[in-house]
């Protein structure tokens, strides 16, 4: 049976842990042509190994999102070995965790480098391959960029960015033949938890986010690839993600009273 993405180049930045490792995996039984960005060369090394032994094509196109000519190269790179782009997924990102008050300004710096500015030289790097396919670019914002949870501003903020740059470029690009998808994730298991305001990861940090609302990381990716390919403009999941997503739209009082109730308010 065909897949969805057949004959598809499809590039992923976060592409070596969590939702982008598995939205690669999906992709890859969809038919696609991998290419892989992290700024964890070993593990994107160990991904081609996974890939290529199962009949997939993946390239390991290492890179730091915050680095503009970094993402530049892993285009550059994806366009030499394969000789077009048809998707760009700007999946990579962490999260900023404290209180207003404690979190330092080079935490806020860091955050909105990585997950706004990250964002914007994926897209600049990607869109001029895209024109040429007519393909899709699809941005991971998060629940977050609706329900603003106590003590993650930083998070919050650059995620809500991260939504306005979606819905921006979404309009920017009608009757382009690019189309824009911007995901908005519930709790999905992932590293997220387990990395720190600086960005270093704790392989011994217990996940504190409630895991009867968590989902599978694989069943995440299958609905995200499927949504991409859909070309929705917006795509927001879990349930209860969209509840959330719903409450903080229509009750955004109570929304914002229960919320710091739930925090000690």
């Amino acid at each position: 049976m065909a897949g969805r993405y057949d004959g598809k180049v499809v590039w992923i930045t976060g592409a070596s842990a969590g939702i982008g490792r598995e939205c690669a995996r999906e992709f890859a039984r969809e038919g696609a042509k991998l290419v892989l960005s992290a700024r964890r060369r070993e593990r994107l090394d160990e991904l081609v190994e996974e890939f290529t032994a199962a009949g997939t094509e993946a390239l390991a196109a290492p890179c730091d999102v915050t680095d503009e000519a970094s993402v530049q190269g892993a285009v550059d790179a994806a366009v030499e070995r394969f000789g077009q782009l048809d998707v760009a997924l700007a999946n990579a990102g962490y999260g900023v965790v404290g209180s207003f008050d404690k979190v330092t300004f080079e935490d806020w710096r860091r955050q909105m480098d990585v997950n706004v500015l990250g964002v914007v030289a994926t897209v600049k790097a990607a869109l001029p391959e895209l024109h040429k396919s007519g393909g899709r670019v699809a941005l991971v914002a998060s629940v977050a960029s609706f329900v603003f949870a106590p003590n993650n501003a930083p998070y919050n903020a650059s995620k809500a960015a991260v939504r306005a740059i979606g819905e921006t470029l979404s309009a920017e690009l009608v009757g382009s033949g690019v189309s824009c998808t911007t995901i908005h994730p519930g709790f999905v298991a992932s590293e997220i938890a387990l990395i720190d305001s600086k960005g270093v990861l704790h392989d011994d940090w217990k996940d504190k986010r409630p895991s009867k609302l968590m989902w599978k990381t694989e069943d995440a990716a299958r609905v995200m690839v499927r949504a991409i390919h859909r070309r929705k403009r917006e795509f927001v999941f879990t349930h209860h993600g969209k509840l959330g997503v719903f409450l903080a739209r229509h009750t955004p009082g109570v929304m914002a009273y229960a919320l710091g109730k739930g925090a000690g308010g």
